[in-house]
This record gives C-alpha cells, structure tokens and sequence, in this order.
C-alpha cells in the first residue's frame, strides 16, 4: 500500500533541513483515518511502531466517536481535517504520507504541502490538536455552545493557526533559497485573501457558519494575511505564547459576544 516518494529538489533540501530522517510515502488509498491494521503495515517499512494514547479525562462525554478512537489503543493515523497530508512520529523514524486524492493537484501546490509538512514535523508541535489542548479541549468544548463536530473543527482550525504562527517565517524565508516553494505559498495565500477578508459579512448575514470562518481565518494565518475581528486576535504573539488558554478564551469572548449581539 505505501511506496517511498520521489521528492523535487527543493522539498528534499526542505526535508534535509527540517526532518531529515523522514520518510515520504505515497499511500495507495485515500483516507480520513488509516484503519488500524493498514496503518501497522507501515512496520514493514520503519524502524518501530509507538502508538500515541491520551487520557480519556482530556474528552468531553459527547466528543466524536473517532475522536474517543484516536485517544484510546488503536494505533491511529490521520483524522479528519488532516488534508491531503499527514505526518506523524508515531513511527520510527517519523513518516509523511501522501494520500491519493492528490492526483489532480498542481506540483507547485503539493510540493508546498509537502515541504509544510516537513516542517511541521521538525518542529516540537504535537501531532493533532487533543495533543495541543489536552484537559483544555474540555474548556473549549464547554467555551463553544455548538454539536460536538463543530467543536472538533473549531479546535482543528484553533490548532492549525497556532502552528501556523511558527511555520510561516520558515515559508518567507524560502523567497531565496527556494523560490518555487516561496511562489507556491505567496500564491496560496492570494487564493485566500478575497474570501478572508469577506468573513464577517458571510457570518453576519448567515452565509458562513462561525466553525467554517474559523477553519479558513485560520488557515490563512500562516500565509501572513489581515484578518478581521474576531480573527485577527489569533494572529498575535500572545497566542503562540500561550496557546490552548488564549484559544479557549478566544472561544469563550468569540460565542458571548455573538449571544449579545
């Protein structure tokens, strides 16, 4: 099912520089999360297996069946809201995976995927975000008056944009040394721009609910984009200081002031 990838240049020196024992795999199917007995099929390709488990008081009773699974004993990788790549260190050494909805995808766009993802695993960031809030998420989840998949999102997006408060100087930093990743990654931004900056009218008027703002306002952090209220409170210092406190904070000052309103 997998089969090792053949990197660009650019993204191998981004591999080199950022996680340099890694693996890069292409898998043969696409997924939300590997099955568990495919994902140990990658222990004829590594080193070891260490699968992650998490304490069951981090969840909240109602949290999302797949959610409960990734905390327990099955050996998990990839959940929902991962992309079309997924890193993880739950093996040794720590391995990218490439699902296969990828075909389709510009070079210039996946080859960013994959050198973020790169350095997204040579940074000292958790691999999903229960890692990120641990005994918080039950804060957030009590912080968010939503059904327990919007709360996912919300925290997915939360954590996507406090990890993208850390990659995105790396991203500028390629407008010299890899000018093609640099160009990918500017571009990726434009994309989003329009549809950042027209947030808050499609929330006001209904047209975008509150967890689909968050997931795109957040991904829009690491292309260094103006976000509006009450977005842009998550593209400051003081959030990558402090993280899953400012976040559930975030949430609670967020949902008040939508109730006043």
């Amino acid at each position: 099912m997998f089969e090792e990838r053949t990197l660009s240049p650019a993204v191998d020196a981004v591999r080199e520089e950022h996680a340099p024992e890694a693996l890069v795999l292409d898998a043969g199917r696409d997924f939300e999360t590997l099955p568990p007995a495919q994902a140990e099929d990658l222990g004829l390709l590594v080193e070891g297996l260490e699968p992650s488990t998490y304490p069951a008081e981090w969840l909240p009773e109602d949290a999302p069946r797949l959610l409960a699974r990734y905390a327990g004993r099955d050996f998990t990788i990839g959940m929902p809201g991962d992309g079309s790549i997924v890193w993880t260190r739950q093996t040794r050494p720590p391995v990218v995976l490439v699902k296969s909805r990828v075909q389709g995808t510009p070079e210039s766009f996946l080859d960013f995927l994959l050198a973020e993802a790169l350095v997204e695993l040579g940074l000292d960031v958790p691999e999903h975000f229960l890692g990120f809030f641990e005994e918080a998420y039950r804060d957030l989840d009590a912080a968010v008056p939503l059904e327990p998949n919007a709360t996912y999102q919300i925290a997915a997006a939360l954590y996507d944009g406090w990890t993208g408060l850390q990659t995105r100087d790396v991203f500028r930093s390629w407008t010299d040394a890899h000018p093609e990743l640099a160009e990918a990654w500017a571009d990726a931004g434009t994309r989003l721009e329009g549809r950042v900056s027209e947030l808050p009218g499609a929330v006001a008027h209904g047209e975008t609910d509150l967890a689909d703002a968050t997931e795109l306002a957040c991904a829009a952090i690491k292309h260094g984009l103006e976000l509006p209220a009450p977005f842009a409170a998550l593209d400051t210092s003081a959030y990558r200081d402090h993280g899953p406190s400012y976040a559930v904070r975030w949430a609670e000052k967020t949902f008040a002031a939508l109730e006043d309103a």
